[in-house]
């Protein structure tokens, strides 16, 4: 039988007072580790949007009628409730998956050598953002699935995706200041990309908000139907309006001679908005099969995730990365800088 060590006195009022700290004090993550939690953040922030999706396309929205419970009498869904039960209530379970994934980056960033305070607060920003969230996510259910509080769901859940990109892609840079790799006008367009990309993300909230799958069999509440045509051209014309920039900005930078890495990001998000543009038109034009609009809803997680590491890419932190250790000095060195 193992025998488990007993803490101290001290180390007893240490963990009731920060739990944290005192694993922190304990445990010093590999580089390579945090960065794998942080990645870890941002799959199953991808993966919630998935799975919420199929739970509004197979009609299972209100297959838990309540919250925070499944239904008055029961905490978990019941036989009766069928496959909708199911559904629902795994979608909720997997939240708690998503939960652990952030706070084992919060903890990996918070015991990494030396603490990188950004990091943890990147971490830290998304369990807020995760638990209101999934607070939001009771008052759709308690409203019926009202689809203004659909909307504001999904929009919520975009803003978790782009700090857990964020804080994804700062593990793998220093802290010090950022240095631009493009001149201004690069970066502008970007940053005009970046918003338009944001609009058409909401326009296609509305979109869905006015179109056939409304989350369940029952009756539910939708947008105006009178917004579905002009809100489904805008929605394409924003689309159109982010390809011909992206295609603008590859140029621009090939022009600059700008470095691989804006280049080949700035390819990696056209590709991934042609992708997003066939099954966008196939769907309109099939009449919204489930699968595809499933698809259209992963597609745009990675068109979001997409230009934001465009726009990450813009610039470096110079200095070591905390993976990359620093060459001491010695006198080796030495004797070589001074002959």
């Amino acid at each position: 039988m193992v025998r488990v060590p007993k803490l101290t006195r001290a180390e007893a009022i240490s963990l009731l007072r920060s739990p944290l700290a005192f694993i922190a004090e304990r445990w010093t993550p590999q580089p390579r580790t945090v960065r794998r939690a942080a990645f870890a953040a941002l799959l199953m922030s991808v993966a919630i949007v998935v799975t919420g999706g199929a739970v509004r396309l197979t009609g299972s929205g209100l297959g838990c009628p309540t919250w925070p419970s499944c239904t008055e009498e029961s905490l978990t869904t019941t036989r009766e409730m069928g496959l909708h039960g199911v559904i629902e209530f795994g979608n909720r379970l997997l939240t708690y998956v998503l939960c652990a994934a952030v706070g084992w980056a919060i903890i990996a960033a918070r015991s990494q050598k030396p603490m990188r305070r950004g990091l943890v607060l990147l971490g830290w920003t998304q369990f807020w953002l995760v638990t209101g969230n999934a607070l939001l996510g009771g008052i759709v259910v308690l409203v019926g699935l009202n689809p203004y509080t659909v909307a504001a769901h999904f929009l919520l859940t975009t803003a978790l995706i782009a700090v857990a990109a964020v804080m994804w892609h700062r593990t793998g840079e220093g802290d010090e200041a950022p240095r631009p790799l493009v001149g201004k006008v690069a970066v502008r367009l970007v940053g005009l990309l970046t918003v338009l990309t944001g609009l058409l993300i909401a326009a296609g909230t509305v979109v869905t908000g006015t179109g056939p799958h409304a989350g369940d069999s029952s009756e539910v509440e939708r947008m105006p139907q009178a917004w579905a045509d002009p809100v489904t051209k805008v929605h394409a014309g924003l689309a159109w309006a982010v390809v011909v920039l992206t295609v603008v900005l590859w140029f621009v930078l090939k022009a600059v001679d700008a470095p691989k890495g804006p280049l080949n990001r700035t390819l990696a998000f056209f590709v991934i908005l042609l992708a997003q543009g066939v099954i966008g038109y196939v769907q309109y034009f099939t009449d919204l099969p489930e699968i595809l609009v499933g698809a259209h809803m992963l597609g745009s997680c990675l068109v979001w995730v997409g230009i934001l590491r465009v726009m990450l890419a813009l610039r470096e932190r110079p200095g070591a990365a905390p993976d990359v250790p620093r060459p001491a000095k010695g006198p080796v060195l030495e004797g070589a800088a001074a002959s």
